[in-house]
């Protein structure tokens, strides 16, 4: 029989074994904490914080702008030096906070909370959003939200998400192997806070140890499953992972509490179990620094705000010819970097330095041959040479009749096109370009 998976995907090269049996180590901390106050999908925060004042590991210097947001923290101790925009790795200005390090490692008051799974779920759900959780495998949509469904959609099912398909990515791996208990643990308590009676960890197969080790660690619990899955990307999407494992599908425009599943990442769940447990707030985050492009690929605890190229340093700097690309995220729906000075934020999940090996640039596209390639992959059952056709021609809505806001971009089309057509960033212009 075998493994589960979905309709379309593609299967491009993994290169995870470049990464993938480095133990996570902890990176420096940074000599100045670059604290972007936008590191999640929603409302931006406002500064709390004015220069000169001395900030504590752990502290708030940014408030929530709204229900869809979280705070942000200070992952260092020491002094405000500006407040001002700074580039982030999306290419954009962010509202920012820059703070000095002082070495001390002087923490705000934590609560810790032994008897933390006897608390009701609004109290734990209250903890999460004091935190500052967000999805760490890249979304950053902030997960008290998640954990907030309306009475008319109640959840019957948790999905901890282990796939980690984007290729070259290795942290949700390594967190597995090392941290299995964490996880489950963090996995109990979004079942606790949303009621459910059954939850399930989803891990493709190229992670054989991860897989035993997490079942090793649910062996005594009934009501969790481990599923392994066929690897194929994007089988780590929460659309494709809901229909690989309990074979229901998110309704078009529709969320996964749609169908009354919540999903979280491996990442995600430590850190639940981290706030619950410890009172500790999201200052750091396990990252890949990887490719061809790098001397020494590791597996890194970096502090949010410490700068893309210290991590590079950390990891034996670049070889001797240098990359010819450099991607925070994925190589699929990450972004490439024009500035190394760039911080780490809540959903830097990887650095990627690529070599001519790797990525051959292409200056140039062609016409779309009406191939179909691209519709035949689509994981979500879209026309993308349709969507890329309209927004080359700046017809942007029309891209609303082909279910434009049902694309998720994951890069599939734009790999397998024989034009080299750049249709997932099309899809990204006319988004910009119309409201859903």
């Amino acid at each position: 029989m075998g493994l589960s998976t979905f309709e379309g995907g593609i299967h491009p090269p993994e290169h995870k074994e470049l990464a993938e049996h480095s133990a996570i180590v902890e990176a420096k901390a940074p000599s100045r904490a670059i604290i972007p106050l936008s590191q999640h999908i929603g409302a931006p925060c406002e500064s709390i914080v004015e220069i000169g004042k001395e900030v504590k590991k752990g502290e708030v210097v940014g408030n929530p702008g709204g229900f869809v947001s979280a705070p942000v923290h200070s992952s260092v101790s020491g002094k405000v030096i500006a407040i001002g925009d700074f580039p982030a790795s999306n290419g954009r200005m962010v509202p920012s906070v820059v703070i000095e390090n002082d070495s001390k490692e002087e923490w705000a008051p934590l609560k810790d909370d032994p008897d933390y799974m006897s608390r009701n779920a609004d109290e734990l759900r209250e903890m999460i959003k004091n935190a500052g959780i967000v999805g760490l495998g890249g979304a950053t949509f902030p997960s008290h939200v998640k954990l907030s469904p309306p009475k008319e959609k109640p959840i019957d099912a948790v999905i901890i998400n282990g796939a980690e398909c984007e290729p070259y990515l290795t942290a949700d791996h390594r967190l597995m192997v090392e941290s299995p208990k964490e996880v489950v643990e963090g996995l109990k308590i979004v079942m606790k806070v949303l009621g459910v009676k059954k939850g399930y960890i989803g891990i493709e197969s190229n992670k054989p140890d991860a897989a035993r080790i997490m079942s090793e660690a649910v062996a005594g619990e009934s009501n969790i499953e481990v599923h392994v899955l066929q690897v194929k990307y994007p089988q780590g999407a929460e659309k494709m992972l809901i229909k690989s494992i309990l074979d229901r599908e998110v309704p078009a425009g529709g969320l996964p509490m749609d169908i009354g599943v919540v999903v979280h990442n491996v990442g995600t769940a430590l850190a639940i179990y981290e706030a619950c447990r410890f009172g500790k707030p999201i200052i750091e985050r396990i990252v890949t620094v990887t490719g061809k492009g790098i001397k020494e690929p590791k597996n890194l605890k970096v502090r949010i705000g410490t700068p893309v190229s210290q991590l590079i340093e950390e990891a034996g700097g670049f070889i001797d010819d240098g990359p010819v690309k450099v991607i925070i995220g994925g190589p699929m729906m990450g972004f490439a970097q024009y500035s190394l000075d760039v911080p780490v934020t809540k959903g830097t999940s990887g650095v990627i330095a690529m070599t001519s090996d790797e990525y051959e640039p292409t200056e140039k596209f062609g016409p779309c041959i009406r191939c179909g390639r691209c519709i035949d992959i689509c994981p979500m059952g879209l026309m993308p040479s349709m969507l890329s056709l309209f927004s080359e021609k700046g017809f942007y809505e029309d891209c609303k009749e082909y279910n434009l806001f049902d694309c998720f971009e994951c890069g599939s089309c734009t790999y397998v096109c024989p034009s080299k057509r750049p249709i997932v960033q099309f899809v990204r212009l006319a988004k910009s370009m119309v409201k859903p």
